[in-house]
C-alpha cells in the first residue's frame, strides 16, 4: 500500500541534503528565499519572508496539485505533513506565527491554513483512500503548541475527512528540551485517540516487536509508524511477525528467500 507525504518546508527550506549536513545553502550554492507565516527565523537560518494572503492561497492550491499528481501516480494514501517546524506547523505554533490577520492570533486562525489544505486535498482525494495528517503534538516549549491544541486540531480535521493523526512532536524550537526515549511520543497518540476517537499513529523510537504490539493491544494507537528502524533493517516487519508468532506476509517474488526449503 504505497503512500506519499506532502510537505512545504517553510522557513526550514533552502538547505543542503540532510546527509550533507542539512545546513542553509550559501548564495553561491543555489540558495533561495524562504517563506513563512512571519519573518521569524529558525535558529541559525536566514529570516524568511512573510507570506501574503494570496500567496497562502497559492500554497493551498500547490498542496492540492501535489495530491492530484499522487493520485495519478497510483498512491494509495496521502499524508499531509504538518509537523517538525515545516510550514503548516509554523502557522499552527504561536512561537513562529506572529500574524495579526485571519491566519494568526487565535487558535482558530492559526489552524486555518491546515484546515484549508485538508479541505482542498479531500475534495479531490477519493473517499475510499485514506488521508493522514502528521502533527508535532507538542513544541516542548513554553507558550508553544500543546497536546491540548493537538486535540482541538484533531477535532477540526476529523469531519473534514482526515482518517488518522500521525503523532510526532518537536522540530519548531531548536532549544526545546525533549525527553527522548523508547516510545516517548506514544502518550500523544493515546491522548488524541482518547479525546476525539480519531485513529492515531504512534511514532518515535519504537524498535522492538513486543513494544509495538503492546502499544496496539493497550489501545494507545491504531498504527505503528516505523522509520529509522526500517532504514537499519528493511525486513523488520517480517522479522517482527516471526517474533510475535505470526506467519509473515511476504511478496510472492520474495517467497523462496523465506521458505524453509
Amino acid at each position: 500500500m504505497p503512500g506519499i507525504q506532502l510537505a512545504h518546508a517553510g522557513r526550514k527550506a533552502s538547505t543542503e541534503a540532510p546527509w550533507l549536513g542539512g545546513h542553509p545553502l550559501a548564495p553561491d550554492a543555489g540558495s533561495w528565499e524562504t517563506v513563512a507565516p512571519s519573518s521569524v527565523p529558525f535558529d541559525g537560518y536566514p529570516a524568511p519572508r512573510q507570506l501574503t494572503v494570496p500567496e497562502i492561497q497559492g500554497v493551498v492550491e500547490a498542496f492540492a496539485s501535489a495530491a492530484r499528481r499522487a493520485l495519478t501516480a497510483g498512491f494509495d494514501f496521502v499524508e499531509i505533513h504538518g509537523a517538525h517546524g515545516y510550514l503548516l506547523h509554523e502557522f499552527l505554533s504561536p512561537l513562529s506565527n506572529r500574524r495579526t490577520d485571519r491566519y494568526g492570533g487565535s487558535l482558530e486562525n492559526r489552524m486555518r491554513l491546515t484546515l484549508e489544505v485538508t479541505d482542498a486535498i479531500r475534495r479531490l482525494w477519493p473517499e475510499r483512500l485514506p488521508l493522514f495528517l502528521r502533527i508535532s503534538a507538542s513544541d516542548w516549549s513554553e507558550n508553544g503548541w500543546t497536546p491540548e491544541n493537538s486535540v482541538e486540531l484533531a477535532r477540526a480535521v476529523q469531519p473534514r475527512g482526515v482518517d488518522l493523526i500521525d503523532c510526532s512532536s518537536g522540530g519548531n524550537v531548536p532549544s526545546a528540551r525533549i525527553p527522548i526515549g523508547p516510545g516517548y511520543q506514544v502518550s500523544f497518540a493515546q491522548m488524541v485517540r482518547r479525546e476525539t476517537g480519531i485513529l492515531t499513529g504512534a511514532v518515535g523510537m519504537i524498535t522492538e516487536p513486543q513494544q509495538a504490539e503492546a502499544i496496539l493491544q493497550c489501545g494507545a494507537a491504531d498504527l505503528i509508524i516505523v522509520a529509522r528502524e526500517l532504514l537499519r533493517e528493511p525486513y523488520w516487519p517480517i522479522k517482527a511477525a516471526e517474533a510475535l508468532g505470526v506467519p509473515p506476509q511476504v511478496p510472492v517474488q520474495y517467497g523462496r528467500a523465506f521458505s524453509a526449503k
